[in-house]
């Protein structure tokens, strides 16, 4: 198989020099604003935000606790321009030197702190929770087949605000026209023929993103399908909201606590998952690496290859599964996949431009809208090798 070209930063008015040149400012007055930093770590994040648009890629101090990694995944790109590296890596970086900034890796009375925790804290916490929440007792009385499609719908279109467990297995409206490939019957089928096995799922955003996964996750460990869950998180804060070990515990809590019988049910149930190693969280530091997964070393490789099915949630893990790269959009999804060390499904949200696995009737149609399709996060897919 060809390869695309690399998606880099360096073509003014593209999305990803976009994200280095509106979207990053923006976040870094957001992080300012949220916790009450001194000045050198103010300063510190304005030096960043100017160094990653107009300045070279400097590597880590040599007694930063990740500095040997860093150096290895860098190799070449060291002092050159941040948009002449691949857009992936520079991005992955940028919110490494961000945690630097911030003082989160110390010595210091900063060290540790999540420089993103007021945003998944707030959002986690907010009434709309409650009522998306409450909504799972609608789906108590589903047929076990269209609510095993709600919670996988619910899910997929989880860190969309309007759309969680308020979509129901009524695959019509938006949430089906949105979509622009669908194999979740397929996946449905894989894990059937797994069932008692392994499944793992490598996990996006916190806090509304996190609370539908979770709720999958249940129903693959009651259903039956799974006799375990690994369920992988970031080993450290990254890209604003993916989540950790802490929103994990998090979410979990606040579906135990939460007004709804239901899921303060499927909470109770998690917790004892976890107990019993049904369910367990697991990292590692390749999560946080600035490559694609096909890059992934040999311990990880070896654990996801134990998987009956790996399930990728969001877009930054697309990128990373399928390789970060203008393909053509009907490049079959499994040709880019085929380096995975067991079946794998993405569940994902269009939000960069990456995308392939499309018939050419879709690409098509998406085109001639004149929108933003790839990156304006109305549109959605379910893409699976199964592998049989």
């Amino acid at each position: 198989m060809s390869n695309a070209p690399v998606i880099r930063a360096d073509v003014p008015g593209s999305f990803a020099w976009g994200v280095f040149h509106k979207r990053h400012p923006e976040l870094v007055r957001q992080v300012l604003d949220a916790l009450p930093y001194g000045p050198a770590e103010r300063a510190a994040v304005e030096r960043l935000l100017v160094e990653s648009t107009t300045g070279v890629l400097e590597p880590l101090r040599a007694d930063a606790p990740d500095a040997a990694r860093w150096l290895a995944w860098g190799e070449g790109l060291w002092g050159r321009p941040w948009g002449e590296a691949p857009f992936l890596w520079a991005e992955s970086y940028f919110y490494r030197r961000l945690l630097d900034a911030t003082g989160y890796f110390g010595p210091g009375a900063w060290q540790g702190v999540d420089p993103f925790a007021p945003f998944k804290k707030a959002e986690l916490a907010g009434a709309a929770v409650d009522g998306e929440l409450a909504a799972l007792s609608a789906l108590d009385g589903l047929p076990e087949t269209r609510r095993a499609e709600a919670l996988l719908s619910s899910a997929l279109w989880g860190n969309r605000a309007d759309l969680s467990f308020g979509i129901t297995a009524e695959t019509t409206g938006t949430a089906a026209a949105d979509l622009v490939a669908d194999d979740s019957a397929t996946l449905w089928t894989a894990l059937g023929r797994a069932t008692g096995g392994q499944v793992c799922v490598i996990a996006d955003n916190a806090g509304r993103e996190l609370l539908p996964d979770l709720v999958l996750i249940d129903h693959l460990l009651t259903g039956g399908p799974a006799a375990q869950v690994v369920l992988y998180v970031k080993p450290q804060p990254y890209f604003v909201s993916d989540a950790t070990t802490a929103d994990v515990l998090a979410s979990v809590e606040r579906l135990r606590t939460a007004p709804s019988a239901v899921a303060g049910a499927v909470g109770g149930r998690l917790w004892r998952a976890l107990n019993s190693g049904a369910l367990v969280v697991r990292t590692h530091p390749f999560f946080c690496a600035p490559l694609p997964f096909h890059d992934m070393p040999a311990d990880l490789r070896a654990e996801l290859a134990a998987a009956t099915m790996t399930i990728l949630k969001g877009d930054l893990n697309y990128r990373r599964l399928v390789g970060d790269r203008l393909w053509p959009p009907t490049t079959p999804f499994g040709e880019t996949v085929r380096h995975f060390p067991s079946p794998v499904a993405a569940l994902r949200t269009l939000k960069s431009d990456v995308i392939v696995g499309l018939d050419a009737a879709t690409v098509a149609r998406l085109d001639g809208t004149g929108t933003s399709w790839r990156t304006d996060g109305r549109h959605a897919l379910v893409q699976v090798d199964a592998r049989p």
